[in-house]
């Protein structure tokens, strides 16, 4: 059903209205999923013209793109992507920022500790000295990662973990958002094995603090790079920055396209969005900018490798972390219970933002006491 984009906005003007617990019928189902298939045809087509003007731009056995060194890919995007998937550990239940991309957004001085003493790993509570029996029982992953929420605030604590898995080749690379990091810090990162780190440079509007702290992760560590949410204010602190940031030395720039949940996507609400395979909703801006990037990159012929983080890379992901499933088994999946349909209003009543094709409803899809002339 190729509804037009008067059609599509008359009925999400109408579901928008409706109590969060209404249940649509198949019917309305359709007219939901045809319009998320005309938005997401329609911008997918813009981001494809976009990539034909990159002539270098390569693909990591389809699941993702980027432009630079193949040797650059950052390893553990690799694991995520290639390997054993992402297996995340997790320590850190606090912050000290507070992002407006952040999932957390808003729940921070909320989110869960993971327990005295205790770690999780892939979803597991355990204690440090259970990882030997965990690396006794299980099959090694091709990588692991630090995340959630901001390892720096305890970075002692995970000295001893880090020296755990290198000492079973295990690759390891963890987040933060740089602004806690000391030299003495990272050279003990260094020390226990962590082979890569990334910088959330947005978290911090790509700080002179931050950018000092990712020449410094570059003497200690040997892979670095940045990883952040692709947005216009990033963009626009990154590209006055430039000269200062590639000048670190660092090794690749992971762009990530900014999907929301219902902890932030109401800090970006007016804006632009489109629904990835009924999955993540990003604002239509955040790919073209991370593109629009890698352009510049390949055009001034930049040291680093810098990738595209999309949706489409995350969906490559959920199916490679479950390929040892069912068939086409993914954890990839939309994080709203409900469709916020109001978020879409935006771009269906934007004039110059047109669907490719369209075609009249048929009348069983009208609504009661709609005008037909």
């Amino acid at each position: 059903m190729k509804i037009s984009k008067k059609d599509a906005l008359m009925w999400f003007e109408f579901f928008a209205e409706l109590p969060e617990d209404e249940m649509l019928s198949s019917m309305h189902e359709e007219i939901v999923y045809a319009t998320f298939a005309q938005i997401e045809e329609a911008v997918n087509a813009r981001y494809e013209k976009l990539m034909s003007e990159i002539k270098t731009l390569k693909t990591l056995e389809n699941r993702s793109y980027y432009v630079g060194k193949e040797s650059d890919f950052p390893k553990g995007c690799r694991s995520c992507l290639i390997g054993t998937g992402l297996s995340a550990v997790r320590k850190t239940n606090k912050c000290n920022l507070e992002c407006k991309f952040c999932y957390n957004y808003g729940q921070l001085d909320d989110s869960p500790p993971i327990g005295e003493g205790m770690w999780e790993i892939g979803g597991t509570k355990m204690y440090e000295k259970d990882i030997d029996l965990l690396l006794s029982i299980h099959e090694k992953p091709t990588g692991v990662s630090y995340v959630y929420l901001e390892p720096f605030m305890e970075i002692e604590k995970y000295y001893s973990v880090i020296k755990k898995f290198n000492d079973q080749g295990i690759h390891q690379h963890m987040y933060t958002n740089g602004t806690l990091a000391t030299e003495a810090s990272l050279k003990a990162l260094g020390q226990a094995g962590l082979d890569e780190i990334r910088f959330n440079l947005g978290a911090s509007d790509c700080s002179d603090e931050v950018i000092e702290n990712i020449a410094l992760a570059k003497k200690y560590i040997k892979y670095v790079g940045i990883e952040t949410p692709m947005t216009p204010e990033l963009y626009e602190t990154f590209i006055e920055k430039k000269e200062q940031i590639l000048s670190t030395g660092l090794d690749f720039m992971n762009c990530a396209e900014l999907h929301l949940n219902e902890n932030n996507i109401y800090n970006y609400f007016g804006e632009n969005m489109y629904i990835a395979r009924h999955g993540y909703i990003s604002p239509v801006w955040s790919r073209k900018l991370t593109l629009k990037l890698m352009k510049l990159a390949e055009d001034e012929a930049w040291d680093i490798l810098i990738h595209d983080c999309s949706n489409h890379t995350k969906f490559a992901r959920g199916l490679n972390l479950n390929s040892k499933s069912w068939f086409g088994a993914s954890n990839y999946a939309c994080e709203f219970d409900a469709i916020p349909f109001d978020v879409f209003l935006p771009i269906l009543r934007d004039d110059s933002f047109e669907f490719l094709s369209e075609e009249a409803l048929p009348i069983e899809y009208m609504p009661l006491g709609f005008d037909l002339i």
